[in-house]
């Protein structure tokens, strides 16, 4: 037996020793080696900033590099000190964070300290470890001076030259206090600024819109600085502009070239969807028009400007108010005067009525027949439906057309000819389709 065991046992041993080896090389993402305390900075006034210290402390045996901090959220700002830093054990950093609240309301955002250590197992092979603490941050703007906020950037794309494209600037004051704005100058060419009466008087809350144009001159790339001053907590805001000029003409396509919607009933409608591109180089679509109030085309919110190349979709309706073939062309028309159009057709069907009547037979012993009458008003003049006599006690009228309204009577005739007057009236509307 003993002969037997000790094989076993040493095989034993290797495999856990093997699994001991294993374990202590091993690594592990949920491992934190310090600790990035929540912050809340309390009540700030708008315009103005808050500086916070937060302290982290290596608490493991290894050293610690922060090698990058990053704060997101409104008005937060990671500060300093300069990255990448090492903490020995038990050493103790402060990472400084700012609060600037652009706004008279509550801010969260988060700050995000990512690092690496390493350290020497018994074997002398060095393992590594890397991971990111997260900590939420918090601060409320309040009261402080008018604060404008605008855009950092607008960009126009790329359009032709000798040809303009608008956009709108929306500045906004989020400070608890009215603000003037007394100027908006451009730096730099091919861009202009309009809109707004200067000076402009600007409350607290409220939002305002400056037109900006691009017209180039030149085939190339353009910029420059928008600078908007105001007696606000930030005196002066920049607006970084950007576009791109061609010589190319571009030209616009059209897909599909044509839309059939085949029959659709009256009072109903039926969509299909199609696209518009850029081709050779960027364009502004400006316009869209149908030749036929039964098809409409949505889907665009006019003007769209539209790099070479790219596509935007829309959708086309076919709604037929009367029934038989309906077509339209459809135009897309660009500010640079090039245009396409595509062809829509389509029939506008009704559903087939049909009234049918049924009357008491008269009292008369001798009546041979009964004939059918039929008005579009209630005191017209009537028409008989019957070319012959009718000896039976019922009738089905299928002439007649949709949305309209008929009176209906009946006579009895007897075998000499002799025929009575109209019974009572009948009205019957007929639906629509």
């Amino acid at each position: 037996m003993n002969r037997l065991g000790s094989p076993l046992r040493l095989a034993y041993w290797s495999l856990l020793f093997a699994v001991l080896s294993s374990i202590s090389g091993a690594t592990t993402t949920t491992y934190k080696p310090f600790l990035v305390p929540s912050t809340n900075f309390g009540t700030v006034d708008v315009g103005s900033s808050l500086i916070v210290p937060i302290t982290v402390t290596n608490k493991g045996d290894a050293n610690i590099t922060i090698s990058q901090v990053t704060a997101s959220g409104s008005g937060f700002k990671f500060v300093g000190p300069n990255l990448p830093i090492t903490l020995n054990s038990h050493q103790t950093a402060q990472l400084s964070v700012s609060f600037t609240p652009q706004a008279a309301s509550a801010a969260s955002g988060s700050l995000n300290v990512a690092f690496w250590y390493s350290w020497c197992r018994r074997d002398c092979k060095t393992l590594g470890h890397s991971g990111t603490i997260t900590s939420l941050l918090a601060g409320t703007g309040s009261g402080g001076p008018g604060y404008l906020s605008v855009p950092g950037s607008l960009s126009f794309g790329s359009i032709a030259v000798g040809s303009s494209e608008s956009k709108t600037l929306t500045v906004s004051n989020t400070g608890a206090a009215s603000l003037t704005i007394s100027a908006a100058n451009v730096t730099g060419g091919g861009f202009t600024v309009s809109g707004l009466t200067l000076p402009y008087s600007l409350a607290a809350g409220s939002s305002a819109n400056l037109d900006v144009k691009f017209s180039p001159t030149n085939s190339g790339t353009d910029t420059a600085s928008l600078s908007i001053t105001s007696n606000g907590a930030d005196p002066s805001v920049a607006v970084a502009l950007s576009g791109t000029a061609t010589t190319a003409s571009g030209t616009l396509g059209v897909t599909p070239g044509s839309l059939n919607f085949g029959s659709v009933t009256v009072g109903t409608t039926q969509t299909q969807t199609g696209s518009v591109t850029a081709n050779g180089a960027g364009l502004t679509l400006s316009s869209v028009g149908s030749s036929s109030s039964a098809f409409t085309v949505k889907g665009l919110t006019l003007p769209v400007t539209l790099a070479a190349g790219q596509s935007v979709p829309f959708t086309v309706t076919f709604a037929p108010t009367a029934a038989g073939a309906a077509s339209a062309n459809l135009s897309f028309l660009a500010s640079n005067s090039t245009s396409a159009s595509e062809t829509a057709t389509g029939s506008g069907a009704t559903i087939q009525h049909r009234v049918d009547l049924s009357w008491s037979a008269s009292t008369s012993s001798s009546v041979a027949g009964y004939n059918v009458y039929r008005a579009t008003s209630a005191t017209g003049s009537y028409s008989r439906m019957n070319a012959a006599l009718n000896p039976s006690m019922s009738y089905s009228d299928s002439t007649v057309q949709s949305g309209q309204t008929y009176f209906y009577a009946t006579t009895a005739v007897d075998s000499s000819g002799v025929e009575s007057t109209y019974s009572n009236r009948v009205q019957v509307a007929i639906p629509f389709p």
